[in-house]
């Protein structure tokens, strides 16, 4: 065995226990140890579709002896997943539990939109189970999954006892306008620093929102809603209370303060069998075992392509790089700056234009992955320009040439083989932890999920242009930013190119964020693209690394554009929104 393959070795050796291990302390929360049976449900409804869920019962709730019932439902561009904090401490104080991907979404057939965003037919379902009590039913919903628990709310009027939304509110996209009367009981949690307040409810920032005509008509006062009181009465159904945690709109499910208004109102309008105080909460063990299995994950990518580069069939890929011919001194400081910024200046704007040239259909099902894949062809573009710029300016003075630049001729088909197979070890890695603890990879809104059948095929689509990205990426950071006349090797390149690659993102993201803490709007008044660029932050400084591992041990960008390519069309498709039904050959 020699050096590289031993330290591979190593290096799968360690993810693998933070996989497994991340994986059963995930498992164990969110089971209470047991006490509470998880399984996957899927439930065909009226119009054809198939919805998936997962459902927490309890151990006691039985058919002679029903528990009280909780729908939680997740966001836009999300999964039954994010409800897991919801889920895990409702579940644990003896409520059945049933959290479904909305359509479109997870592993619910789209379209996105469908079913009135889903509440209905969770209801419906959570109605059937003989184990449930239906007398005590709690509709509960985050974001759109508030709209959804509001539709339902609407259309079974006799089906719940009371409802608590978050991030969310009555009268927006199909949800009933609010009044004192309807929904019955309801909890609303609104974060002070909320992204969506202007849509919402119509107001700048959140909380001036307490004190405009929507929220004051839905709460039946004059006066601006005052937190924390409760308004009407629970036992007349005209219950009202307004919870105002400090948190941002996704902070609701990934915070204490953002959990514990969900619990306090469940357990006010129902009878809990295992009342516990709302800031008694586990479920953050829960989420620090999926992101323990996530960093798991990464590294075993590092580990399975060392490992093959380490085998008879892949040995030929594994090359020393061509000397460095890129910018350096003031020149690499310029070039580098202009890499950072230029992805998160045009990040809003190309994404917004891309839906004005690329429609929603059968071929691009995905609206946001659409916007990101014309975003990536455009800084694609970008970057190719001021790269050949770069070269007839001063790159060919340094002896930039093909090979400086990564382009080896030879090994194009041994590299897409070599991806395949780095890249599909790793989507074995997820089935097998998924099959074996019932959770995938994630932390927060970063989630590496399991493909459909449908989403498989939409990948396809997306696979090219997104390695055609990569493959310009990777020329820049290992051709022009490999600075002449140095090696550039090691973890010192590998932290600058993950600098380089996240760092205009992080800046972004500070600029907008520090205007919403300070009471103000965001800057560039668009919350869910900037909520999204949360994802970005991860996945283009996580891409830096692979492909800076794979050009050191291949000196070639081919193998990383398309573990790159494979892997981040795989992330982004699998945890999008499909809004429309995708082609099929069948």
């Amino acid at each position: 065995m020699d050096r590289g393959t031993g330290r591979s070795t190593f290096l799968l050796v360690v993810a693998l226990l933070l996989v497994f291990g991340g994986g059963l302390i995930a498992t164990l929360v969110q089971s209470d140890f047991g006490a509470v049976r998880v399984t996957e449900v899927r439930f065909a409804v009226d119009d054809g579709r198939m919805v998936h869920g997962k459902l927490f019962v309890p151990s006691n709730a039985s058919a002679s002896a029903p528990a009280p019932g909780v729908v939680a439902i997740h966001g836009y561009i999300n999964s039954h997943e994010t409800q897991s904090p919801y889920t895990i401490e409702l579940a644990r104080r003896g409520y059945v539990v049933l959290a479904i991907d909305r359509p479109g979404h997870g592993y619910s057939d789209p379209p996105a939109f469908a079913g009135g965003f889903g509440g209905i037919d969770a209801l419906g379902y959570l109605r059937s189970l003989p184990f449930v009590d239906t007398d005590q039913i709690v509709l509960s919903g985050h974001s759109v999954g508030g709209w959804a628990s509001l539709i339902a709310a609407a259309v079974i009027p006799d089906g719940y006892t009371s409802i608590v939304v978050s991030g969310s509110s009555t009268g927006t996209f199909g949800a009933p306008d609010g009044t004192p009367e309807y929904p019955r009981n309801l909890g609303l949690v609104y974060a002070q620093y909320d992204e969506f307040s202007e849509l919402m409810w119509l107001t700048p920032t959140a909380p001036e929102a307490r004190a405009g005509e929507k929220m004051r008509t839905l709460f039946g006062t004059d006066a601006p809603v005052e937190v924390g009181r409760l308004y009407g009465s629970i036992e007349d159904g005209t219950a009202r209370m307004l919870y105002s945690p400090a948190v941002t709109h996704t902070g609701n499910h990934i915070t204490t303060a953002g959990v514990a208004p969900v619990i306090d109102w469940v357990q006010r309008t129902t009878q809990a069998p295992f009342p516990l105080p709302p800031s008694d909460q586990v479920w953050p063990w829960k989420e620090g075992g999926t992101a323990v299995a996530l960093v798991g994950f990464i590294l075993a990518l590092f580990a399975f392509a060392g490992l093959l580069l380490g085998s008879r069939a892949f040995a030929p890929l594994a090359q020393r790089s061509a000397p460095a011919a890129g910018a350096s001194g003031f020149g690499w400081w310029i070039a580098a700056l202009i890499a950072a910024a230029v992805p998160a200046v045009t990040y809003f704007r190309v994404n917004d234009e891309t839906a004005n040239y690329i429609a929603t259909g059968p071929w691009f099902p995905q609206s946001i992955t659409t916007g990101l894949m014309g975003w990536a062809l455009v800084n694609g573009a970008i970057s190719l320009v001021l790269l050949l710029l770069w070269y007839v300016l001063g790159g060919r003075r340094n002896g930039a040439g093909l090979a400086a630049l990564g382009l080896r001729v030879g090994g194009f088909l041994r590299a897409i083989g070599f991806a395949v197979l780095v890249v599909g070890a790793g989507y074995a890695l997820l089935a097998l932890s998924q099959g074996l603890f019932q959770t995938d990879f994630r932390f927060w809104v970063l989630a590496v999920k399991l493909l459909s059948a449908e989403q498989a095929r939409i990948a396809l689509v997306y696979l090219l242009p997104f390695t055609a990205f990569f493959l310009v990426f990777g020329m820049v950071l290992h051709g022009q930013l490999r600075p002449k006349g140095s090696t550039h090797e090691g973890a010192d390149a590998m932290i600058a190119n993950a600098l380089i690659a996240g760092g205009g993102f992080v800046v972004l993201l500070l600029v907008q964020y520090l205007a919403l803490f300070s009471g103000q709007p965001l800057v560039i008044v668009e919350p869910l693209l900037t909520i999204v660029a949360f994802q970005v932050v991860f996945l283009l400084p996580v891409a830096a690394l692979l492909s800076t591992y794979l050009f050191e041990r291949t000196g070639s960008v081919w193998p990383g554009a398309w573990v790159n390519g494979l892997f981040v069309t795989w992330y982004i498709v699998a945890g999008q929104a499909t809004q429309a039904v995708p082609w099929s050959l069948f």
